[in-house]
């Protein structure tokens, strides 16, 4: 059995700031990992992408952002699944997705 001692700098009282309030806390970070950046490099590739200048990172990220959120307001369960049923009417479906058409 190992021991690991991790530090951490909260605003939260000595009272709010148990550790298992701590503990719950990280935890959370995953949950936006694993529902949005894991599907931006899963689907996206993102962590390929040779937009590396400028603005050219932060906007792409916006855009695969805008384009989950968008897909999965309109209950799409399945990202992946959804941008290829955009692409097979490129220039109607993304419009009839955000109401444009």
């Amino acid at each position: 059995m190992t021991r690991q001692t991790v530090y951490a700098l909260t605003d939260l009282t000595a009272r709010q700031a148990s550790p298992q309030r701590i503990g719950q806390l990280a935890r959370s970070q995953w949950v936006t990992e694993n529902w949005l950046h894991f599907v931006r490099d899963t689907t996206f590739t993102e962590d390929a992408s040779k937009i590396r200048t400028g603005h050219g990172p932060d906007n792409m990220a916006t855009l695969r952002s805008f384009a989950i959120n968008q897909l999965r307001a309109a209950g799409q369960p399945n990202i992946a699944a959804g941008l290829r049923e955009m692409s097979y009417q490129p220039f109607r479906g993304p419009l009839d997705l955000l109401g444009l058409a």
